[in-house]
């Protein structure tokens, strides 16, 4: 299932969501746009390390109302994009789902330069290059990390980013760390991101058959918890496996709030999508329920959606309230939290103006990174599609 042929990048405390259906949250670096964030402590809880403590208390709860205001169009025409990852300095990496490819955006100018092509990578339907993550060791191993869907199944690799190289030449072979994540024309999950705790997750979906998301010895319909080098992390909930938790149908989001929980955005069937606080072990429903369905044995969601609102991909937490990006809905929900609840109802933004939301990121402070998704086949591309927005939040 996995090999390790680099050597194993250090387990360092940092908070780093990427993504991409994807990362989205914060990566590595300090200033605005590098999408800094660091957990409120070293040993976050149970939903972001199985055997941690509980950290300190929350800090104040946000307002219930919010707000988004767009503040710049950083670059344009970005063709399928995914995931999406802060480089230190404040530069962004985005894949793209359809080409395959890995595309370096200045934060200064959004000039674009391509990396590279990742090999491998079988698009088809929603398959391709999805989510990317930067190693929590980058400064010292130059690692990207990144979800794809091959002929025969999905998995995650690493891949050396050397900036001195050519442009289009600039990515190392890739180094596959999982393979055997069951891959469909439709649910291949793909979000990637590091945990404060030095492990990467990753969602998965359960490639349109449901009874994969019950099996725990399939890696479809869960949300995996592995060591840099694709081992299972110590403390995860079942013995010798980088399961973490099961029953979802197409996790899409991953980000950790300040405390060191862990929420995952999910697509739901014909009725409910979710919003989820995950815990190591927990079985979140599908497919005998679907959102809230208030059944012994199974965790509900914190909220849900009708798929037509939301079908939600990436989110971010950006002071307080995760930001959810959200595909046929076409919105930027705001989810306020007190701690594991809400602090009031979720708010939408910006509907139907940039048409489908894929990813968001954070940039720093009160802001936010947002990457449009209307060139991935389903959407109604206008031009200057596809775009990433800088968004001033609260």
């Amino acid at each position: 299932m996995r090999r390790t042929a680099l050597p194993t990048a250090a387990a360092a405390v940092v908070l780093l969501v990427a993504t991409g259906c994807g990362g989205s949250g914060s990566g590595p670096g300090g200033g605005p746009g590098a999408g800094a964030h660091r957990a409120a402590s070293s040993a976050p809880s149970g939903a972001g390390a199985a055997s941690a403590s509980a950290p300190a208390a929350s800090p104040s709860v946000p307002p219930a109302k919010g707000s988004v205001r767009v503040l710049s169009t950083l670059t344009e025409n970005l063709k399928s994009p995914w995931g999406l990852a802060a480089l230190p300095g404040g530069d962004l990496l985005v894949s793209s789902r359809d080409e395959g490819t890995i595309t370096r955006i200045s934060r200064r100018t959004g000039a674009k330069t391509e990396l590279g092509k990742v090999s491998g990578v079988s698009p088809a339907g929603e398959g391709g290059l999805l989510g990317i993550a930067l190693s929590p060791s980058f400064a010292r191993n130059h690692l990207v990390y990144a979800y794809f869907t091959t002929q025969s199944d999905n998995r995650i690799a690493r891949m050396t980013y050397d900036p001195a190289m050519q442009a289009g030449q600039q990515l190392g072979a890739p180094d596959t760390i999982l393979r055997g994540i069951p891959k469909g024309f439709v649910h291949n999950g793909g979000r990637i991101a590091f945990g404060p705790d030095g492990m990467l997750y990753a969602g998965t979906g359960e490639s349109g058959d449901g009874a994969k998301s019950q099996d725990k010895a399939s890696l479809g319909g869960k949300i995996l918890r592995m060591t840099p080098d694709g081992a299972p992390a110590p403390g995860n909930p079942f013995k010798g496996s980088v399961v973490y938790d099961l029953g979802h149908r197409n996790v899409q989001g991953l980000a950790w709030d300040r405390a060191g929980r862990l929420w995952a955005s999910e697509f739901g069937q014909d009725t409910w999508d979710e919003l989820n606080l995950i815990q190591p072990g927990r079985n979140y429903g599908w497919p005998t329920v679907e959102g809230k369905g208030h059944k012994a044995g199974f965790t509900d969601p914190l909220e849900q959606w009708h798929p037509d609102e939301a079908s939600p991909s990436g989110i971010a937490y950006v002071d307080g309230s995760i930001w959810m990006a959200s595909l046929r809905g076409g919105r930027l929900w705001r989810i306020p939290l007190d701690g594991r609840e809400s602090a009031g109802a979720p708010q939408a933004f910006l509907k139907g103006k940039y048409g489908r939301l894929r990813t968001v990121l954070s940039a720093g402070a009160d802001t936010l990174w947002l990457v449009t998704s209307n060139t991935d086949t389903r959407g109604t591309p206008k031009r200057g599609d596809d775009r990433v927005l800088l968004l001033k939040v609260r």
